[in-house]
Parts: structure tokens; C-alpha cells; sequence
């Protein structure tokens, strides 16, 4: 029997708390399944057997019985045949076996009810197992969902990466841009003409040493006809 309290154990054992510790639910519930399942058939095995037992202690109780009947049938003829002596002999083995019968009858009731106790054990024991098959299903199934979805997080995480990196670029490019926005408007600043300066520089004839102002602006008057 100390494999089906074993078993018990297990089966009473949480098994969600043993999942938790792993990596991987998914195996740990086919390890898990597979270890019941062994334990199941030798809970079978010894079902069997109990079971067996049962029958055998049934069959000899039943032979017994034949037996006795026998003994008072032949007892009777004995007394019709008028040897009372042998029936007396006849009946004096039917008590005996009496004594045989109920001790029999104890022997097979205590071997159907440990038999029926094996046997709903059995019953329940796999019942639970094809309960443990379901979840163990549904497990595989969420834990195959849960890979998917961290590695459609992490793909997202990256494209997040992706996308502030484009946003970085932004910035740049348009410090960029400003950056040379602002030295073409410096060079086009630098490259405007100094218009006053040219005026002046139209307008103003160098000294000469040596000749006479008056005397040039008179001449150059004449010239224009001013």
C-alpha cells in the first residue's frame, strides 16, 4: 500500500507552488504526468492483484460451502440406508466446516472491501490524472501564448529603440539645419555691399599734391557746362 499513499501525497501536493519553480511549466507537467502515470500503473498492478485476492477467498468460501451441503445430502442417505453411525461421522465434519465457513466468510469480506477500497482509488487516481491531462494541456497551451508575447514584447521594445533613435535623428537634423541656416544668413551679411562706403569712395577723389581745387572744380564746371 505504500505506493498508493504515496501517490496520494502527490496527488494532494500543490501542484501549481512545484511549477513555479521552473523555467519551463510546460515540461515540468509532462515530467510531472509521467511520473503519475507510472505511479498509476503500478496502482493498477496492485489493484489488480487485491482484487484477485478477493476472488480466490470468494471461490474457496463458495467450495466450502458446496462441501458442506454435500455432507448433510450424503448424511441423509446415510440415515435412510439406516448407518445412523456414518451419518453422525458426516455431520460431526459439516460442523467442523462450519467453523471453516465463517472464518472464510471474514477472510472474503475483509478481502472484497480492501479490494473495493483499491479499486475506487484506482478509479479516482486516474480520474485525476485525466483531469492533470487537461490542465497540463492548458498549461503547455498558456506557456506557449506567455513565449510569444515576451517575444513580441521584446520586438516591440525594440522598435520603441527604433523609434526614439529616429526621434534623436530629429533633433539632430534640425539643430543641423539651424546651425547652417545660420551661417548662410552670417555669409549673406558678410557678402552685402557697403553701399555708403562705395558712395563715398565714388564721390571722393584722393588729394593731389600739388594742384589746386578751386581751380579744378572751375575747370571741371566749365567742361559740364554748369
Amino acid at each position: 500500500m505504500s505506493i498508493v499513499k504515496r501517490f496520494s501525497e502527490i496527488m494532494s501536493a500543490n501542484v501549481n507552488a512545484l511549477l513555479d519553480l521552473c523555467e519551463d511549466p510546460g515540461k515540468m507537467a509532462d515530467q510531472t504526468m509521467r511520473r503519475l502515470e507510472r505511479d498509476l500503473a503500478k496502482v493498477k498492478a496492485e489493484t489488480a492483484e487485491v482484487m484477485a485476492n478477493a476472488r480466490v477467498a470468494e471461490r474457496k468460501l463458495h467450495a466450502c460451502m458446496e462441501e458442506a451441503e454435500s455432507l448433510e445430502e450424503i448424511a441423509k442417505k446415510a440415515l435412510l440406508a439406516g448407518n445412523e453411525e456414518d451419518a453422525r461421522k458426516l455431520i460431526c465434519k459439516k460442523e467442523e466446516l462450519k467453523v471453516k465457513i465463517q472464518s472464510l466468510e471474514k477472510c472474503c469480506e475483509a478481502a472484497k472491501a480492501n479490494a473495493e477500497q483499491m479499486r475506487q482509488m484506482h478509479d479516482k487516481i486516474s480520474a485525476d490524472i485525466s483531469i492533470l491531462n487537461e490542465r497540463r494541456d492548458l498549461i503547455k497551451a498558456k506557456n506557449a501564448i506567455a513565449k510569444s508575447q515576451e517575444h513580441f514584447n521584446k520586438m516591440t521594445s525594440n522598435t520603441y529603440s527604433i523609434t526614439g533613435s529616429m526621434s534623436a535623428f530629429d533633433k539632430w537634423e534640425n539643430k543641423t539645419n539651424r546651425r547652417l541656416d545660420a551661417a548662410e544668413a552670417m555669409a549673406e551679411l558678410n557678402s552685402q555691399k557697403d553701399e555708403v562706403g562705395e558712395l563715398k569712395a565714388k564721390y571722393t577723389l584722393p588729394e593731389v599734391t600739388g594742384v589746386k581745387v578751386e581751380e579744378e572744380i572751375a575747370k571741371l564746371k566749365q567742361e559740364l557746362g554748369l
